[in-house]
């Protein structure tokens, strides 16, 4: 396809790389989504982002619905739309009160402190379960994405000060505390992590490269169904479990929001839902009035 509409996204999509440093991923799944719009622009006769129209937008949105894409797809692909007038500086951003559908939304599920306590106390049997120990350790024990497991070196490990220091999205930097038990985890896979580069990454694989995120998600369900667990282990469901165990503990969203490395704090929100969800088995569980009566 050529034209004003591929030129618009290959330029923003530069501007997102180089500029605003998005990783890999979001910038493959961006190219999905501008590349969609593209195609229908073109199918609608729009032969330029300048052309598109509010009433275009809006059947844009709708024909993703009526294609059986969900409330969070249809939602990723207009913020897509609107990165894209807004990088390119278009002026009015005709997606800009277009809404997508309304979707359910899903509670992260969280493991309890007992069940990870027992997780992560067997004893490893090898090296490879000795070092996916430390990857579980630190998904839960420093709350961090995949991506940011994948990217750590040697030189962000201070074991002195007990600290993590962590990439995130955006290419932005923080510090993370290690609990006691991610460090001696650590600590125990460093003592027999291959010397490819002494400066490299945490956790290599054969070729001396990071391991890749399918890897690390294969060896963190087998390490789960190893030791007993009746639920698929995965870094999502360990990093949730951090976050909602230390909002429970210490009711500071603001801090869970630096140690997870949200943007904003909108996003940590949702682990208040599981507080209240939390209050809501209690209550229903011990108060008289919540009792059903039986007649």
């Amino acid at each position: 396809m050529a034209g004003a509409w591929p030129e618009a996204v290959r330029t923003c999509l530069d501007r997102l790389a180089y500029e605003r440093r998005y990783s890999a991923h979001t910038l493959a799944a961006y190219r999905r989504d501008l590349e969609g719009l593209a195609r229908f622009a073109a199918g609608q006769g729009c032969d330029a982002p300048a052309d598109m129209t509010v009433e275009l937008a809006r059947r844009f949105a709708a024909g993703l619905s009526r294609a059986g894409q969900g409330g969070r797809s249809v939602a990723r692909a207009l913020s897509a739309a609107r990165t894209l007038y807004r990088e390119l500086r278009l002026g009015a951003n005709p997606f800009r009160g277009v809404k997508a559908p309304r979707s359910p939304r899903s509670l992260p599920h969280d493991l309890t402190v007992d069940t990870l306590q027992g997780l992560l106390r067997a004893v490893p049997a090898g090296d490879l379960d000795v070092r996916d120990t430390a990857m579980a350790e630190l998904f839960y024990g420093a709350g961090l994405r995949l991506s940011e497991l994948r990217g750590l070196r040697l030189t962000d490990l201070d074991f002195a000060q007990g600290l993590v220091r962590v990439t995130g999205k955006g290419r932005r930097e923080r510090l993370v505390p290690m609990g006691r038990g991610a460090q001696a985890a650590v600590q125990a896979w460093l003592v027999l992590r291959p010397v490819t580069d002494p400066l490299g990454s945490v956790f290599p694989g054969r070729n001396g490269r990071p391991l890749g995120s399918r890897a690390v998600q294969k060896r963190l369900a087998l390490l789960g169904r190893r030791r007993g667990l009746d639920v698929p282990l995965h870094p999502h469901m360990l990093r949730h479990s951090f976050a909602s165990h230390i909002l429970q503990s210490s009711q500071d969203l603001r801090a869970v929001q630096e140690l997870l490395g949200h943007a904003h704090v909108s996003t940590t929100q949702i682990y208040t839902h599981l507080d209240y969800q939390q209050l809501a088995r209690v209550y229903d569980a011990a108060h008289p009035r919540a009792r059903k009566r039986t007649r």
